[in-house]
């Protein structure tokens, strides 16, 4: 079920994602990554998950900051 959720992510207009081990980074407007949440719990829980939890941490800053800067 999470590849699905994955390739929601991945088919997003506008939007970078990154999968990892413990946990995906995603970029894009507030508006996207909140929508990006929204989907994944309402895929999930149409798929039969009797309970979805996410941790999101939002990083925003005037100028704007990406993954990219980030790891630098």
């Amino acid at each position: 079920m999470i590849d699905e959720v994955i390739d929601m992510i991945k088919s997003m207009s506008g939007v970078k994602g990154e999968v990892g081990p413990m946990a995906t980074c995603v970029e894009g407007s507030m508006d996207q990554v909140l929508e990006i949440v929204k989907k994944a719990h309402t895929m999930l829980l149409e798929k039969g998950c009797s309970r979805v939890l996410s941790h999101v941490s939002i990083d925003t800053k005037k100028g704007g900051v990406s993954m990219a800067s980030k790891m630098k």
